[in-house]
């Protein structure tokens, strides 16, 4: 008989609905019948015992918030029956915890391309990065120019990151640019770049040029378009070439998967999330970790609620502090806008049986696995430590996608359960929470997690899930890049001139 309902662990009062339930119906747990009180959809939550107004609903094994009404077991728990339990700022207490990861050194390996400085890319492309969104035309014109000119033969793509940025702006907003910025310039999935300015902008190109530091001269180039005389297009089209001539000879080589960076994010959240695909994508962080390669999770306000599993699992007093400012930052962050700090999940999240922001939290920290944390960086900071890292960004989809990005990210596992085309600068993997995305939008999906509720277990689906992560690697188009689906977004937190 077809499994209806999962309890996620002993301690929930909720099971969530594997399909669609009727009202009447009965559902068998733990010996207890329950009978389901209302329609409930698939992916939502149904009680599992009577509980009195102000009393915590558990999923996950920790509270996701407490009925405002009185509720019977068999009710369908939703937004409308239960509030979130977060508010502010909060103390934290270090408790750490040692999770060793009992896996084994498989010696695998990928084809990737070595780069002058040891870094290792996954892709060969030529980039035009903007210093300022002022010459956004410019550089979308040289990208097309140069495509048609060589057929991109050689090489992944020619690209240009258009943004809106690098002028109006101050201070630590004004850093924030120039830091994603010269994260994209040093990133090694560009085999070369043209950095692209105006001359007159607050990202001045000779003070952008010294925030790269030691850089390659010979595949990172500068044009300033108001020193040139005449036709600028001109100008950096023989730039381009001769950029677009060393990086076409580059070449993939057999690196191991050490070297493998991959960012951890979802979007379009629904109720499987935290029972297929975030977990997944957690068994392979685990299984990245222990090959001595490593992966970021970031969207901070999804942490709202799960925080202390991440911070108990610092290595360090030090890593407990980082990852405690870095919460309690972004919490402040909202309050001192007037917004609440729980009000995250999104209409889709709720239609697909998110409830509150801890129910989100607790899904979503699950793609980081049980490794330890190895480092916490700041937003716009680039990767210093091998292993699980934690990275301050929001939570929306295109922000934080391009922070892990510009943090060294490879690649981005990006796990939905609504749907979603786009891209960051480097391949967006979409992983399916449930099979039914999967056969609708085959065209945004790279893998289907929702096999783990078709009757695949984790230890089936998991080799195949590497296999495919390490095929992208090694030069198999992600769906975003098949539909030219790419963009950069740099977040904004402070006044425009």
């Amino acid at each position: 008989m077809e499994k209806t309902f999962l309890k996620i662990n002993r301690a929930d009062s909720v099971v969530v609905c594997l399909q669609p339930m009727k009202k009447g119906e009965i559902i068998n747990v733990d010996g207890i019948d329950i009978v389901i009180n209302q329609d409930t959809p698939a992916g939502h939550k149904v009680l599992l015992k009577d509980t009195a107004k102000g009393e915590d609903i558990i999923k996950y094994g920790y509270p996701i918030g407490h009925a405002i009404e009185d509720l019977k077991a068999g009710d369908w728990v939703n937004e409308n029956n239960l509030k979130t339990n977060l508010a502010g700022t909060l103390d934290y207490t270090y408790s750490p915890v040692n999770n060793t990861l009992d896996i084994a050194d498989e010696k695998r390996t990928f084809m990737g391309y070595q780069r002058k400085n040891g870094d290792i890319g996954v892709r060969n492309e030529i980039w035009i990065v903007p210093t300022v969104g002022c010459v956004n035309g410019i550089a979308e014109r040289l990208a097309a120019q140069l495509r048609k000119e060589t057929g991109e033969k050689g090489i992944d793509s020619v690209y240009a990151w258009h943004h809106n940025y690098g002028c109006s702006q101050l201070s630590g907003d004004h850093e924030n640019t120039r830091n994603i910025l010269r994260d994209i310039v040093l990133h090694p999935n560009a085999g070369a770049v043209l950095v692209l300015g105006l001359g007159c902008e607050n990202n001045q190109p000779d003070a952008f040029e010294q925030l790269l530091g030691d850089y390659d001269h010979d595949r990172i180039k500068f044009l300033v378009t108001q020193k040139v005389d005449g036709d600028e297009v001109e100008a950096g089209m023989e730039i381009l070439r001769d950029l677009y001539a060393k990086a076409s000879n580059d070449e993939r080589t057999e690196q191991p998967v050490s070297k493998l960076r991959i960012g951890l994010k979802c979007g379009g959240s629904d109720g499987f999330s935290g029972i297929t695909a975030n977990p997944l994508v957690g068994e392979f962080s685990d299984w990245l970790v222990a090959q001595g390669g490593t992966t970021i999770l970031t969207e901070v306000p999804e942490m709202f609620g799960a925080e202390t599993i991440l911070m108990n699992r610092c290595k360090t007093p030090l890593l407990f502090e980082k990852t405690v400012d870095m919460v309690n930052s972004f919490k402040e962050y909202f309050l001192s806008h007037g917004e609440p700090v729980g009000e995250n999940p999104s209409p889709g999240n709720k239609a697909g049986g998110i409830s509150t922001l801890e129910d989100k939290a607790l899904g979503c920290t699950q793609k980081c696995g049980k490794a330890m944390v190895s480092g916490v960086l700041k937003y716009g900071e680039r990767l210093e430590t091998n292993g699980l890292n934690l990275l301050s960004a929001p939570g929306n989809d295109l922000v934080a996608s391009t922070a892990l990005a510009s943090a060294g990210c490879h690649i981005v596992l990006f796990t939905t359960g609504r749907g979603t085309p786009f891209g960051t600068f480097v391949p967006t993997m979409k992983i399916a929470t449930n099979p039914t995305l999967a056969s609708r939008k085959p065209n945004w999906i790279d893998f289907s997690a929702g096999q783990l509720i078709e009757g695949k277990t984790m230890e089936q689906l998991l080799p195949e899930f590497i296999d495919k992560i390490v095929a992208v690697a090694s030069g198999e188009k992600s769906r975003n890049e098949i539909n030219d689906y790419r963009e950069i977004s740099i977040f904004k937190n402070g006044v425009t001139l």
